[in-house]
């Protein structure tokens, strides 16, 4: 016998069913169906096929065994419940370290999902793969997540919309041959075939059904005569309570009859089943059940706190086949979790329900900034997320609060499109039920409004933030712990809207607030004092931004409470500071031993990770001899970027600048130049026309088209680009005096040298106090203006200050260095923007 190739990577697949039974012609149209896709039909994009039907019919039990049978025709095998968007791409993205990729504790659980589609759809490393969607509900929030490739999917679901969407397969009852053939394997003793027969006439050939049935009389050794006599009397009862047809009469009888001898057996094992009846209906991890804490006075309860009885009720619910298990969960059909609701009175429904949630809460988990959690979170997704688990009605304070930790989890997790939905979810009923000013709903708005911050949709956030922060101080107070966060988060907004000032303000505000709060060095409080010190680096105050962010890297050993990304951040941000301050060597320094920890701790491609490299690439910019190497990890960045942002992202816009920096550096301008037109195209749809930032991309377009040969298409942008600075920042501020600075070299190409030395002057005499005598930039205009001096005949007062700036020179970058060698042959020295972290 030829051995079964195991498929490289097989995850998630249910266990084999030792009893599955006949589907022979559904198992082969769905085989030669995949082949024929992938031949014929679209060889390059094969589409994905469905198995739909009525709750019972075994949908899931053909899609477990198709994956089993034929998996040696594939290379990768990978089984995805489906019925919720998170959780699909939650499975996605733990395919990401199987397939060679990030895994999502490096990247995000977006950024690794999309990672893995790219690779499935190009078929690299792998080509023969197989998906397995299973139970998915709505095709139009799953169109997205499936690839189309060299490999095959197949999907599961009760909703005949996908009829429209993609070639369908439907499913059935069992033929009465495979019923009898089931139900003799499933009671291997005493049972013929003759009875085996009248069983299935009875049962009309439901899968679910037979399987119920069968349990019952293997665990009881129940007769067939005596079976169908309480199926009979069952059948009566239905009739007359006129059962909904949405549940077929068969396994309604069935499920009755398994119910009661199950109560016979172990009672606590049916309090237990109705429990798990309000979860999702996915795999339930059987450990919540020791862990959970709950005030109800239930048999449940009893079960918690006897580990031996737990494990007995479990493996009897097993034996009658009203839960699978498998490794350490259990799940219950959602057609029996629906018979099981439905013959429960509306308060015992609520008491249930919330005994779910307490159990859910009880968990206790901590705060997931520790990557080791997200694991656990993860599996709690399906619950807290299901209609049925119906968490968002809980006022319990205890399980608002472990859901504000799940919602944390996706947003540290990378998975904020799920937070966003989750959390305007849960928005809307709690305010329904506690009004608009309820300390929950105020929390769950701040994250919200954080979230899209993290999405790029600043006004949205900013709109949220502040009308949160209002209700917040009226509320709660100025000192209450969640005031001074929402306004760490407005300043944040102030800084995307561009309102560099006002930010400051509020922020040297909210640094005194924290440490009268907090303390001096409390987490909250050094938060406050990052976000002040990125204020300070916004207004162009470089020093006071470097000394303040080192104290906060100094100060984070100290305080509780500060994840891994934050310290990255925060080290990050001391190296542009160290940088803007004109130290570029220290700074490439200490952007390596940040991304040596960012690499380590988070992986390369976490978002925090990827903010470092583009530090550091900057920084290696204006190191001559790095920038080869600069070229490289910028390029790295922007790919990155694209790939788990997207282009529009306000990190891959920044990347892309840099990016375009450093082709000009190295003499690619027309790359650069290209690259530098996309960028100020894009950037006022992401910040607004008047952001001091998309006027930064226009001051490095005119930039390009004078290299690119354009002094005067360059002096137009530049003068509109000065002006609108000057209203925005004011003259002083160094954005507007990059601008000015090479506005004035637009002049002296064109000519106009009295014009360019007159600006250059105006510039010099403001960048001296601003940013101090021996700062580059302030070096660089110098030397621009003492060659524009000489040009313009003044070579006295010329070589007087071309003296002082190259005795400068010598004394900080040294001779050697590019700039003060253009200085010494009087070449103009240009200058562009990258828009600092928000």
């Amino acid at each position: 016998m030829t051995p079964v190739t195991v498929p490289a990577v097989w995850g998630n697949v249910p266990q084999r069913n030792k009893n599955f039974t006949g589907r022979e012609e559904i198992l082969t149209r769905l085989r030669e169906s995949a082949a024929l896709q992938v031949t014929a039909v679209l060889p390059s994009e094969p589409l994905p096929h469905a198995l739909q039907g009525l709750g019972g019919v075994g949908k899931t039990a053909v899609a477990i065994e198709y994956a089993h049978r034929f998996r040696s025709e594939y290379d990768l095998i990978w089984w995805i419940p489906a019925d919720q968007p998170a959780l699909v791409r939650s499975s996605l993205a733990a395919l990401a370290g199987r397939l060679g990729l990030e895994a999502a504790s490096a990247t995000g659980i977006e950024g690794a999902a999309t990672a893995v589609l790219d690779a499935l759809r190009r078929g690299e490393p792998f080509s023969r793969w197989l998906l397995v969607f299973d139970n998915a509900d709505q095709p139009e929030e799953l169109q997205d997540l499936i690839p189309r490739g060299p490999g095959d999917t197949l999907i599961t679901s009760r909703n005949h919309r996908w009829q429209s969407i993609i070639d369908t397969v439907p499913l059935d009852v069992f033929t009465r041959a495979e019923s009898t053939e089931f139900l003799i394997k499933r009671v291997p003793k005493g049972l013929s075939e003759e009875d085996a027969d009248r069983l299935a006439e009875e049962l009309g050939d439901l899968p679910l059904a037979l399987e119920q049935a069968g349990a019952v009389q293997s665990e009881t050794g129940m007769s067939v005569e005596e079976y169908l006599r309480l199926l009979a009397e069952e059948f009566s009862q239905i009739t007359q309570e006129g059962k909904p047809p949405e549940y077929p009469r068969p396994m309604t009888a069935t499920w009755k009859i398994s119910i009661a001898a199950l109560r016979a057996q172990l009672p606590q094992a049916q309090e237990l089943l109705r429990l798990c009846a309000f979860f999702g209906p996915d795999p339930i991890p059987r450990d919540l059940f020791h862990q959970g804490s709950q005030s109800t006075e239930s048999q449940v309860s009893e079960l918690m706190t006897h580990p031996i009885l737990l494990a007995r009720a479990i493996r009897e619910l097993g034996r009658f086949a009203l839960v699978k298990i498998e490794g350490r969960t259990i799940q219950v059909h959602r057609l029996i979790q629906a018979l099981l609701r439905d013959e429960l009175e509306p308060d015992e429904q609520a008491a249930y329900r919330h005994e779910v949630h307490l159990v859910l809460a009880g968990t206790n988990l901590p705060i997931p900034n520790d990557q080791t959690l997200w694991p656990r979170y993860n599996e709690l997704i399906a619950h807290v997320a299901s209609p049925v688990t119906n968490l968002p009605d809980c006022q319990d304070s205890a399980v608002r609060t472990f859901v504000m930790k799940v919602m944390r989890y996706l947003y540290v997790s990378g998975d904020l499109a799920s937070c966003r939905s989750y959390a305007e979810r849960f928005i809307g009923q709690w305010q329904q039920d506690s009004g608009p000013d309820n300390e929950h709903v105020l929390d769950a708005q701040r994250f919200l409004g954080n979230t899209l911050w993290q999405l790029g949709r600043y006004s949205e956030s900013s709109k949220l933030i502040q009308e949160t922060l209002v209700r917040a101080r009226r509320v709660l107070g100025d000192e209450n712990p969640l005031t001074p966060a929402l306004r760490n988060s407005l300043g944040a907004n102030l800084r995307a809207r561009g309102e560099f000032a006002q930010a400051l303000e509020l922020d040297l505000d909210n640094r005194t607030l924290h440490e009268r709060i907090f303390g001096a060095a409390a987490a909250q409080t050094l938060r406050a004092m990052d976000s002040l010190a990125m204020d300070y680096t916004l207004n162009g105050r470089y020093r006071q931004a470097r000394d303040l962010h080192e104290r906060v890297f100094v100060l984070q050993a100290q305080a509780g409470g500060v994840s891994e990304h934050e310290i990255l951040s925060w080290w990050t941000s001391l190296a542009w500071a160290v940088r803007m301050a004109g130290n570029y060597t220290e700074a490439r320094d200490v952007s390596e031993d940040a991304l040596d920890y960012g690499t380590e701790k988070l992986g390369p491609e976490h978002f925090e990770t990827l903010r470092t490299a583009k530090c550091l690439s900057i920084a290696l910019r204006f190191i001559p001899a790095a920038q080869d190497r600069a070229l490289e990890t910028a390029r790295d960045v922007l790919d990155a970027y694209r790939r788990i942002l997207g282009a529009a992202h306000p990190d891959t816009l920044a990347a892309e600048i840099n990016l375009a920096n450093i082709l000009r550096a190295t003499g690619q301008t027309a790359d650069a130049l290209e690259l530098a037109e996309a960028a100020a195209s894009v950037y006022p749809n992401v910040y607004g026309a008047e952001h001091p930032f998309s006027y930064g991309c226009l001051g490095n377009l005119a930039l390009m088209r004078r290299v690119a040969g354009d002094p005067a298409g360059a002096r137009t942008l530049n003068e509109s680009v000065l002006a609108d600075l000057d209203l925005k920042l004011t003259r002083d501020h160094d954005y507007s005096l990059v601008v000015a600075v090479n506005l004035a070299s637009d002049y002296a190409a064109l000519g106009d040298l009295s014009r360019a030395c007159s600006l250059g002057e105006d510039s010099l005499t403001r960048l001296r106090p601003l940013l101090g005598e021996d700062h580059p930039f302030t070096l660089g205009c110098s030397a621009n203006l003492a060659a524009d001096l000489r040009a313009n005949g003044e070579r006295e007062e010329a070589d007087t200050l071309l003296a002082d700036t190259l005795s400068r020179y010598e004394r900080t970058l040294g001779s050697d260095h590019p700039d003060a060698q253009a200085a010494a042959a009087g070449r103009h020295l240009d200058f562009d923007f990258d828009p600092a972290a928000l």
